[in-house]
């Protein structure tokens, strides 16, 4: 008799131990027991002597023995005879074991996990194995979240205590006792039902319940390789036979409307029709999961599927409970990144996840966040500074040098390179030692770290402010000016809004700012809005233009919010709310609104009102990040026809442009009136009036332009830059021929591109422009055009230029 022998007679022993121990491996006593006799026969029947022990046997029980005495223990118990029998590598009950997918590593550590949670749960998992056996095929398709509660592989759950009551009165019921939990993605509906099948481990549950299996059914499962006909509804019906005969299995479908057109070959019943009689005569009892969307479309629209579920709405977390999860998850989450998560950073994920990442739910968001913020600590310990990664560059590159400088005999060249290899190692060594010694064996995750997560995923900056963005802000203005000239009222406004939105000290429910910017076409309305993005967030893509002209009529609304389901186009989402929902921290930018239907303002109050709006498929996007811009010329027509011309520059300019602001005021405010209504215009955070601009204004936008034009000339000869000098003649002739009382600073720009920039164009392509050429720009007053373009070498570059083959530059020509 050898030590499989042995080992049979332990699987025949209906022992709870060792139907538990099988039971987490997802088989039974009596299947190895089977499998066990076929290998080793059934020998003579006649022979009626006892059989010895072999040497294997006597082994087996002194690695018993030795077992037992390591703990302690007088007697050698069954705990200790089954781990010596694993320990046996090449034995036959391994081998037996190994075919069945029971690798011997296996087995040890369910049974040193069975031996720790004492024989409760060992009585608890044996109680299952009768109707585990009895259930192959729900077994393949599905999975057993009790006996993972068992083995403590779930998450633990916090609150939803009537969620979870609830759930259980409507599975006591005598008939429809199908709870269904309908709740948002992410909100823990999943959980609920995990949270179920821990409770009936830990007894705390209706006696009825003391003995239920809770099963995930996996539909994907179930319908994936059903190419014929009937394949499907086969595995079904087989599945719901094994259910309805174990009588203690509680069925959990998540994603509860994918039931619905669900089969697999062509002419199939979808699964919900072969479901309804059983769940009517119940049968046996099904629990289900969806979204409200899902449930509305699927579940709702068949009312005879519908009446035979009770719905469970799941709400979403408050900030109070989540925190609460989080602190339950963080034990895990620390042990696996091998990190430090303080109660701050718990904190601050619930609280800037619920009001910066609008599109999801609490707790998932949330959880999602600390995750990241743990993982992000962890890369960072294990990976080197960047400075280190440039010595290494820097060392592997002398090094190859070096090696190469060597071949070719340039022993001198050799030698400083070795000189320089030396001292990049000793560097190299140095910051490595100082890494070393900086590095903490468990980081510490905090709520700094969790702002960086939400501002990489948002793009919203809600981290602490650095000294760099601090002087930024302070000095915002003077970096706005750089762009748009004049117009102190207005970029005064925007920046103040700019600094309480980036200092926390606005109100969180409505956007940072929002303002209507009425004056004369040309004078920096646009151009503000272009450099708020460029400059506050660092992007030029910021900037969400919407040109209203293109709004002219009603049912252009569906443009912005999407098409509203039975239209067409009713999949594609509305153009407004997709690109904040896509960059939620930007400057939306409503251009020349009086063209705009009127339909459209109604919008702009539950925009500017909630900081929210709502698209055609109900989805909700936030505007709480965003800077709304309108711009208006009305009633500005009449002050730009004929009557309008520079302020005069004089030592009262100030008090000028106050009276200009208040004249146009006066005609922009009942033209305002008229084209929106009072509850609109009592919702923007100011009316700003942009004035007219000075012949000095004229002249710093000249200069803009001109700059401009340098350093496109200096991206076309990047080796040898032309410089490019404008006499203050030619600025004054662009000034006077430039300026448009109907366009603005516009005709400006069109006149630089047509006198100067069209010019230098044909310059260049003529070859009288190149490389190191100093370009001289002068004014002819009769004309009034600009003449000599001069090119003059200068005197560093003459010598470099010949050099390279060009000739002396000669003058160029009148424009």
């Amino acid at each position: 008799m050898g030590s499989a022998h042995l080992f049979l007679g332990l699987l025949k022993l209906n022992d709870s131990l060792v139907e538990a121990l099988f039971a987490s491996l997802h088989t039974s006593p009596y299947r190895v027991a089977q499998t066990l006799e076929f290998v080793l026969g059934y020998g003579n029947k006649a022979l009626i002597s006892t059989p010895g022990l072999n040497p294997s046997a006597r082994a087996t029980l002194r690695k018993a023995e030795e077992e037992a005495a390591l703990e302690n223990e007088e007697f050698v118990s069954l705990e200790h005879l089954l781990r010596a029998i694993f320990l046996e590598q090449d034995s036959t009950t391994m081998g037996v074991l190994n075919t069945m997918d029971i690798s011997a590593e296996d087995a040890q550590q369910q049974l040193r996990h069975l031996t720790s949670k004492g024989y409760d749960n060992l009585q608890f998992a044996v109680r299952f194995q009768s109707c585990y056996d009895e259930t192959p095929l729900l077994n393949e398709f599905s999975r057993d979240l009790t006996m993972e509660a068992l083995m403590e592989e779930l998450e633990p759950v916090v609150g939803r205590e009537p969620q979870i009551e609830r759930m259980l009165q409507v599975l006591a019921r005598r008939s429809k006792n199908n709870p269904v939990l309908v709740g948002e993605p992410g909100v823990g509906k999943t959980a609920l039902v995990e949270a179920l099948a821990m409770r009936i481990i830990e007894g705390q549950v209706p006696d009825e319940f003391r003995e239920c299996r809770v099963v995930a059914l996996d539909i994907a499962a179930l319908v994936a390789g059903t190419k014929l006909r009937g394949d499907f509804e086969q595995r079904l019906q087989g599945v719901m036979r094994e259910v309805s005969a174990a009588k203690n299995v509680l069925l959990f479908i998540d994603e509860l409307h994918t039931l619905v057109q669900s089969a697999g070959g062509e002419g199939s019943l979808d699964a919900a029709n072969l479901f309804k009689p059983l769940l009517a005569r119940g049968e046996f009892r099904c629990i289900g999961a969806t979204t409200q969307e899902e449930y509305r479309r699927h579940i709702e629209s068949d009312p005879a599927l519908e009446r035979r579920f009770q719905m469970i709405v799941v709400p979403e977390a408050t900030i109070d409970e989540t925190i609460a999860c989080l602190r339950t998850l963080r034990p895990r989450y620390e042990n696996f990144h091998e990190v430090t998560i303080t109660d701050a950073a718990l904190e601050s994920a619930a609280q800037l996840s619920k009001r910066y990442i609008q599109e999801r739910f609490l707790p998932d968001k949330a959880i999602d966040l600390v995750d990241e913020a743990a993982a992000r600590a962890r890369v960072r310990r294990t990976l080197p500074p960047r400075a280190i990664q440039v010595l290494r560059d820097q060392l592997l590159s002398t090094t190859r040098e070096k090696d190469y400088t060597i071949s070719q005999e340039d022993f001198p060249k050799a030698l400083a390179l070795l000189k320089r290899e030396q001292q990049l190692r000793h560097d190299l060594w140095l910051a490595e030692q100082s890494w070393m010694t900086d590095i903490t064996p468990y980081p510490v995750v905090d709520e700094e770290d969790i702002a960086h997560i939400v501002s990489s995923w948002t793009g919203i900056p809600v981290t602490r402010l650095s000294t760099s963005e601090r002087r930024m802000l302070l000095s915002l203005e003077n970096e706005l000016h750089k762009r748009v000239v004049g117009q102190n009222e207005a970029v005064q406004a925007v920046a103040r809004a700019v600094r309480r939105a980036r200092s926390s000290m606005h109100d969180g429910r409505r956007p940072i700012g929002s303002f209507l910017f009425v004056g004369p076409t040309g004078v920096g309305k646009t151009e503000l809005a272009r450099a708020l993005a460029d400059i506050v967030f660092s992007d030029h893509n910021a900037l969400l233009r919407f040109d209203m002209s293109e709004f002219m009529e009603s049912h252009h609304v569906s443009r912005l919010i999407g098409t509203p389901a039975g239209y067409a186009g009713y999949e594609q989402a509305g153009q407004l709310v997709e690109s904040v929902r896509r960059r939620p921290y930007s400057v939306v930018l409503f251009d020349e609104i009086e063209k705009a239907h009127p339909k459209i303002f109604d919008l702009l109050l539950q925009i500017l009102e909630d900081g929210t709006l709502t698209d055609a498929r109900g989805q909700t996007v936030s505007f709480k990040d965003t800077i709304i811009v309108l711009t208006s010329n009305a009633g500005v027509e009449q002050l730009t026809t004929g009557s309008m011309s520079f302020l005069p520059r004089q030592k009262n300019a100030e008090v000028l442009q106050h009276q200009e602001i208040e004249r146009i005021r006066q005609r922009v405010l009942p033209a305002l009136k008229n084209l929106l209504r009072p509850e609109l215009l009592n919702r923007f955070d100011d009316i700003i009036i942009f004035h007219s601009l000075t012949k000095e204004h004229l002249r710093q936008i000249v200069d803009m332009f001109i700059q401009q034009t340098k350093e496109r000339l200096d991206s076309r000869f990047n080796t040898l830059p032309v410089k490019l000098e404008v006499t203050s003649q030619a600025r004054e002739l662009l000034v006077q021929v430039g300026y448009d009382a109907s366009y603005g600073a516009r005709q400006i720009r069109r006149t630089i591109q047509t006198l100067l920039d069209d010019m230098l164009a044909e310059a260049i392509l003529r070859g009288d422009i190149v490389e190191g050429d100093e370009v001289l720009i002068d004014a002819d007053p009769e004309t009034r055009s600009l003449v000599h373009v001069k090119a003059a070498a200068m005197p560093a570059l003459a010598t470099s230029a010949s050099q390279k083959g060009h000739r002396t530059p000669t003058t160029i020509g009148a424009a």
